[in-house]
């Protein structure tokens, strides 16, 4: 069985029925979107979403530091006081 990854959960009919009293209900969390029992997908609201995007961004941008960070063979050294 699969781990449902939300405190609040609606079945696919649910969802169809009023879409706006689930975000109402759920309060800013994310619900577990089910069929038959299983969840298929999580609707979180606009604001949420947005914020995981800035922190994909970020780990993203994290991981090409890292990744410089480890060839410093073509760094450039810089003086603070030229720029």
């Amino acid at each position: 069985m699969r781990q449902i990854l939300a405190e609040c959960s609606a079945s696919i009919s649910e969802l169809k029925k009023n879409p706006t009293a689930l975000l109402i209900e759920a309060d800013g969390a994310a619900i577990a979107i089910l069929n038959h029992n299983k969840p298929t997908a999580y609707l979180v609201p606009a604001e949420t979403y947005e914020w995981m995007m800035e922190l994909v961004d970020d780990y993203e941008l994290g991981k090409i530091i890292e990744s410089r960070h480890q060839d410093l063979s073509q760094a450039i050294e810089v003086n603070i006081d030229d720029l």
